[in-house]
């Protein structure tokens, strides 16, 4: 057979290999695979969906406090106990496509759907207390929801709910050709983003929006928001179509006084790097933003923000997920304005003056004392804000590299989420990213050394019965749960399956999983308040030589010999199957007490499940061992004790008389008693043991469909026999 190369595929594949192995950072394929089946069969997961018509089912509020998951779809509202989301879920019917749940207060939800291209919002009574089960619409209240939520349900809105006021990044007319940031209710004049203004917002794809304080100022106080949008350079060849951004407005701003009225005076952007430079020099990003996760420290000013990319082509697919510090952010905002200059009309930096107060600083904050309003702000601030929302520099990940890349795949990532575990060797941050094939994979990155990192992907599971992209996926420390929602349904997923992994200390101990660890008897759930002497664990080495001290020796012992048949001159496959993709194999042939490496002359067939022996000989029976290693960790996977039968000799007994009478005996295997007694020679023997072994592993229903090929083959046996 002959395999082609296009130039352009021979391209891309080049290009993912570069991507992979640019930069130092090592993939793996997932230690574990699951499919929908094997996850439900673990226990672990409970998966939720109506039995009546509906579908886009997202996760739009998980109160942790009430112990609810507020998730909306086509037509309904539901909210799920956390702990179990088919114990009683409580049921409203919405208007068409619901796209926001806010909290308002400790007892009401204020939410909003698209109400077919004409969007309404109103309040939901859920009560003082989970158990109270109170889940009804306000009656009487419907409130218009433009400016908080989107007319066209494949538009995407981001909003949150501070002190009253709703801020809503939303397309606000039917064609959705007007995108902005919104912020409404409160009492406050309704302010928004300069409308039809593409060096604002151009085509923007709205992600992610959360209030992150400045500094200890209440008035510096400022809401971050991530998007993508459509590039204004229209230069084309190398220049991207669309650009990952963050920006951020004041939560005290009120627009200004003569210009921008009813507009934000502090709204700036910046653009969001993610990139790779492969072998070669050449630089790939990653520029379609999908999802941000900001994952909270000890300090509330300063998260650390994962978000997550894809390849913006549709042949290339690619993946990575980038952390960004907020002090990098910052000094992004802090630093020059972008500008277009010179006869080609290209973005450089703007050199000139920059007015007072700084164009994005909050008025009445550490910089600004003396003016309490923006509505203060001077002309020639207002106006250069107006002209330049835009950033000169862009805003680089930790490291200047992304933490996860996935390239060569036939998927790409969907979601993201964050979890922060605490392991016997230190805190590990563990990344739970969805993907488009409704999957959801588990992963940790470890410093391999100073200039490379081992990405580790633990597993993969299949989270829907019927396979679709993952499209919101909350977690919850508190609970060990992770939520994810599909066009079909929700799944509630334990972070945790550790018995997966393997009966034994190493292979607890390979996994390297920050929530499991060995407690003498199983590998089981992680707790830090457990006794140190009874938990085996090694996230940062996964050294089972050192972890596993005595049970690696009774594992040796318990493993089962297995006996295995071949007749001269045929071919045997011997199956070995280790449980880490990551394990090398290597065959061991032993034979009169000496072991060695298997160097067979004969021809050897390796596979992914085994090795295939061909033309086998005498010289081929002995012990063979599969030898597999992991970490520099050898441990023994399977014997097999290949025994030979003569060709000439298996020929005979399985020839046909076409002379032979036939005689009316019962039909199937060999019976025991007639083999027991009958003194046959030591080959015979050997062909009775295999024959009575396939016989005992054929199922009553495979034997039935066997018997009249079997009692020819049977009385031709005790004839010859005989």
């Amino acid at each position: 057979m002959t395999v082609t190369m296009t130039a352009s595929g021979a391209q891309l594949l080049l290009l993912a290999l570069c991507v992979c192995r640019g930069f130092g950072l090592q993939q793996s394929a997932p230690r574990v695979r699951l499919s929908f089946k094997e996850l439900m069969d673990t226990k672990a997961a409970r998966p939720f969906s109506f039995s009546f018509n509906t579908s886009d089912y997202r996760i739009l509020l998980m109160d942790q406090d009430q112990g609810r998951l507020y998730l909306g779809s086509r037509e309904y509202l539901v909210a799920l106990d956390m702990h179990n989301v088919n114990k009683e879920p409580l049921i409203g019917e919405c208007a068409n496509f619901v796209r926001l749940i806010e909290p308002w207060n400790r007892t009401h939800l204020y939410t909003c759907g698209t109400g077919a291209y004409q969007p309404i919002c109103t309040f939901i009574n859920r009560g003082w207390r989970a158990e109270d089960y109170l889940f009804r619409l306000v009656p009487g209240y419907v409130d218009s929801g433009k400016g908080k939520c989107s007319y066209d349900p494949k538009q995407e809105n981001i909003a949150v709910l501070i002190h009253g006021n709703l801020y809503a990044g939303v397309h606000i007319d039917f064609m959705s050709t007007d995108a902005a940031l919104f912020r409404t209710m409160g009492g406050r004049a309704v302010i928004r983003t300069e409308q039809y203004d593409s060096r604002w917002l151009n085509e923007p794809v709205f992600v992610q929006i959360q209030q992150i304080p400045d500094s200890a100022e209440r008035n510096d106080d400022k809401l971050y928001f991530f998007f993508r949008e459509k590039t204004l350079d229209s230069s084309g060849g190398a220049s991207p179509s669309v650009l990952a951004r963050v920006g951020r407005v004041c939560l005290n701003d009120e627009g200004g006084q003569k210009s921008l009225v009813n507009r934000w005076t502090t709204f700036l952007k910046a653009r969001l790097i993610c990139s790779v430079i492969g072998e070669d020099g050449v630089e790939t990003r990653f520029d379609e933003l999908r999802d941000v996760f900001i994952q909270p420290t000890q300090d509330e000013r300063n998260p650390m923000v994962y978000a997550l990319f894809t390849t913006a082509g549709s042949v290339f697919k690619g993946s990575a997920v980038c952390v960004y510090s907020m002090a990098d952010i910052r000094n992004v905002f802090n630093g020059p304005f972008a500008h277009k200059h010179g006869h080609n009309y290209q973005w450089t930096e703007y050199t000139g003056k920059i007015p007072y107060p700084r164009p994005g600083t909050c008025p009445g904050g550490t910089f600004t004392p003396g003016i309490r309003s923006s509505k203060n702000f001077s002309d020639e601030a207002i106006n250069f804000i107006r002209a330049h929302p835009l950033m000169f520099h862009p805003v680089y990940p930790i490291h200047r590299r992304p933490l996860v890349v996935r390239t060569g795949v036939d998927y790409r990532f969907t979601a993201l989420v964050v979890d922060q575990v605490d392991a016997v060797d230190g805190r590990y941050e563990v990344l739970f990213l969805g993907t488009d094939r409704g999957t959801v994979q588990k992963v940790i990155v470890l410093p391999k050394d100073p200039t490379s990192m081992e990405e580790l992907t633990l597993e993969e599971v299949e989270v829907f019965r019927t396979r679709s992209p993952v499209k919101t996926m909350k977690i919850s420390s508190k609970r060990q749960q992770l939520y994810v929602s599909s066009d079909a349904g929700l799944t509630q997923v334990s972070l945790h399956r550790c018995g997966v992994y393997g009966r034994a200390c190493s292979d607890c101990c390979l996994a390297r999983d920050p929530y499991c660890a060995w407690d003498g008897e199983s590998c089981s759930a992680f707790t830090p308040s457990t006794k140190r002497r009874s938990r085996r664990q090694d996230v940062k080495h996964g050294d089972p030589l050192r972890q596993c001290r005595g049970f690696n020796a009774k594992v040796e012992k318990r493993l089962r010999e297995t006996v295995q048949f071949g007749v001269e001159g045929s071919s045997t496959f011997l199956e070995c199957q280790p449980r880490s993709p990551q394990a090398t194999i290597k065959w061991l042939f032993q034979r009169e007490g000496k072991r060695k490496v298997l160097n067979r002359v004969g021809g050897v067939l390796k596979t992914n499940h085994g090795i295939l022996l061909k033309s086998l000989n005498q010289s081929d029976r002995g012990l063979y061992h599969c030898l597999a290693t992991e970490n520099n960790f050898k441990h023994t996977v399977a014997r097999v004790a290949l025994r030979i039968l003569d060709r000439d000799i298996v020929l005979a007994l399985t020839a046909q008389d076409e002379d032979e009478v036939p005689q009316t005996r019962q039909a199937g295997p060999y019976p025991q008693s007639s083999l027991v007694s009958t003194p046959f020679p030591p080959e015979i023997r050997l062909i009775n043991q295999y024959c009575q072994s396939y016989w005992e592993q054929l199922s009553p229903k495979q034997q039935q469909q066997r018997k009249r090929t079997s009692r020819r083959h049977t009385e031709s046996q005790d004839q010859g026999l005989g």
